[in-house]
């Protein structure tokens, strides 16, 4: 073999090396981030006390009730003029919540609109839905005037007005319908006010190069305060009362967190949200989003955007909040706050 072709054949074998090195270090770049390992230090401490021959025992004052305060749970909102249709319904007699459950009509909505019916509890003097045990004085029934699927329209209407009729003819009831021309305009105008001042907020998180796992996701999320949602995919910021909506989602793609290897899943953008309405206004949510945001942006190495890819730069976001100040101060003068039981109703 001349040393021609030995240098050829040497040369090849460079070439194909080299190759070989740019396709490994390709797959390798745009493989997505994964989630750090947890901290090697808990692992010794963790082992030391598995099978340290501790007895185990029971601490009594562990289980004082004190130890396990019960979440606070929001009392349902009655109904309030302000967005319901209300209906009087005057009795002859005092009626059981026996009575009045077993008339309850099946389902609990007139078209897309909520319908419930109260009662007013003798011995406890306030409305209420109807219990088992009680006995009422007074009924009322109501229709919400409008959500976010449109205002009350005449149909709806007359739904209402016949399960409230039903209702009344199961326990001699006499009911006192408002005039629909004028509930139903009413619920226009409050509808119009309401497309006018809802705001549903959202920022995208884009990779700028790899991709990232749904596990590095679910990482970095958590340590703003994240927690896992109830659908696959989506991340939540609790709100600092119980039982109340939480102050921003996080969202990404369901078929990569439900994937058999998730660690194989390429994510490569992350939806951030803010309903503005359904969030009290001391809980900064809006602050909170934006710096989410770019806190998830400087640790994944993103970009923050908004729904058509263009980056939003600071001085967008602060046109943002200011413009959310307004729509806050008119929400309260309204007597619809954001996060208060009626927007929440308003708004959903």
């Amino acid at each position: 073999m001349s040393n021609l072709q030995i240098g050829l054949a040497v040369l090849g074998g460079l070439v194909l090396a080299a190759m070989a090195a740019h396709a490994a270090w390709s797959a390798r770049k745009n493989q997505p981030r994964q989630a750090a390992p947890s901290d090697p230090g808990d692992g010794p401490a963790i082992e030391s006390q598995v099978g340290a021959g501790i007895e185990p025992g029971l601490d009594a004052a562990a289980f004082d009730v004190a130890s396990f305060p019960l979440p606070l749970v929001e009392k349902r909102a009655s109904m309030d003029a302000l967005i319901d249709v209300i209906a009087p319904i005057a009795l002859e007699c005092l009626i059981s919540g026996d009575a009045a459950l077993a008339a309850m009509p099946p389902t609990r909505r007139a078209g897309s609109k909520p319908f419930s019916i109260e009662g007013f509890n003798e011995t406890g003097q306030r409305w209420e839905m109807p219990l088992a045990g009680q006995r009422y004085s007074l009924f009322q029934a109501g229709v919400q005037l409008a959500n976010r699927s449109g205002a009350l329209n005449e149909i709806e209407y007359s739904e209402f007005v016949m399960k409230t009729q039903a209702f009344c003819d199961a326990i001699n009831g006499s009911p006192d319908f408002p005039e629909m021309r004028e509930e139903v305009a009413r619920a226009r105008e409050l509808d119009q006010f309401a497309s006018d001042h809802d705001a549903q907020l959202g920022f995208v998180l884009r990779a700028r190069h790899a991709a990232w796992s749904p596990g590095y996701v679910q990482q970095n999320a958590a340590r703003l305060g994240f927690v896992a949602g109830v659908i696959p995919g989506r991340m939540v910021v609790p709100a600092s009362v119980a039982g109340m909506p939480p102050v921003l989602g996080l969202s990404f793609d369901t078929q990569a967190a439900l994937a058999d290897d998730p660690a194989q899943s390429a994510i490569r953008d992350v939806a951030i949200s803010l309903d503005v309405a359904q969030v009290d206004r001391s809980e900064r949510a809006f602050e909170r989003m934006r710096e989410a945001a770019l806190a998830l942006a400087d640790s994944m190495d993103g970009v923050v955007t908004d729904d058509n890819g263009q980056p939003l730069a600071p001085e967008a976001m602060d046109m943002i909040g200011a413009e959310l100040e307004q729509l806050y101060d008119t929400l309260d003068q309204r007597d619809l706050s954001a996060g208060s039981a009626l927007a929440r109703r308003l708004f959903s």
